[in-house]
């Protein structure tokens, strides 16, 4: 057997196991072990509104399943398992993947439980938009693959070549590309999240940015390429409320540097709901710091 072909059946072989058939009343899909007490990752778009349902492991086991809690803004969902679940996988870091390495997807595509694919990371730091009702949002850093997914692949694996899950597939986009949601830091603190309180509850800014180059002085000066160019302020909502307006150069929020939307989003978790959240901007020559107060997304 060839060094490739070695790779890819032996992380087949690691992660398979812990990769379910998903079967809900929306549905079909696949769902993947991350706990040791029997909870299951999976997409939000998998499970819908369902409570409930069933999955099956590779081994031929079938367990019913309820759903803890799903997030429709970032397609991740968690369940639980009423009965004996397979060891939980090993969940890597997709914040350490460079373009060209070698995945391997995992999942149900179809129906067909327990199939295998594999390719390379086509690219990252792809940005999927995503609406739940009248909110929308941008998930960050999702990976782009050439392995094939297919419907059903929804909530699978993509693992990689030490057999880690460091995606979990939520898209196909066109022939021959695949998107897969990162584990990385802010998923696992959205997974955390659905775990404790079942839902993700998120702040609200009220405005629209696009990023910008800084000024070469301001850029010198601070150390900072860019920052986010608030392009529009909803009336009546936070920002506005503050002070921001269209125009300002957005250079960090809660003193964390920013620089494109998804940086925005990384600091408008529960936490900073009701508070006064620092926002520093540059507004014609001068750095004007503003402290808006967050309001909750519906």
């Amino acid at each position: 057997m060839d060094a490739y072909s070695q790779v890819v059946s032996s992380v087949a072989a690691a992660v398979t196991p812990h990769v379910a058939s998903v079967r809900l009343a929306r549905g079909d899909g696949s769902a993947v072990v991350f706990s040791a007490d029997g909870h299951l990752l999976t997409n939000a778009h998998v499970v819908g509104s369902a409570r409930g349902g069933s999955v099956t492991f590779a081994d031929g086991r079938e367990v019913d399943v309820t759903v803890v809690g799903a997030d429709p803004l970032s397609d991740l969902a968690v369940l639980r398992c009423a009965g004996d679940t397979p060891a939980p996988v090993l969940l890597g870091d997709a914040d350490t993947l460079v373009v060209g390495q070698l995945v391997v997807a995992v999942g149900s595509p179809l129906g067909l439980a327990g199939s295998v694919t594999a390719g390379v990371v086509s690219a990252l730091g792809r940005s999927l938009p995503v609406r739940h009702g009248r909110a929308a949002r941008v998930i960050e850093d999702v990976i782009q693959t050439d392995a094939a997914l297919n419907p059903g692949n929804s909530g699978g694996a993509l693992a990689d070549a030490d057999g880690r899950v460091v995606g979990i597939n939520t898209a196909v986009a066109g022939f021959g590309l695949g998107l897969a949601v990162p584990i990385n830091t802010t998923t696992l603190r959205i997974i955390d999240t659905l775990l404790v309180e079942g839902r993700v509850r998120r702040a609200y800014l009220g405005l629209i940015g696009a990023p910008a180059p800084l000024p070469d002085d301001v850029a010198a000066r601070t150390g900072q390429p860019g920052g986010v160019r608030v392009m529009e302020v909803v009336p009546g909502g936070p920002a506005e409320r503050a002070g921001l307006r269209a125009g300002d150069l957005v250079l960090t929020v809660a003193r964390e540097r920013v620089t494109d939307a998804q940086g925005v989003q990384r600091q408008l978790f529960a936490e900073v709901i009701g508070i006064d959240l620092a926002v520093t901007v540059l507004r014609g020559e001068a750095m004007v710091d503003v402290y808006a107060r967050p309001t909750e997304l519906d």
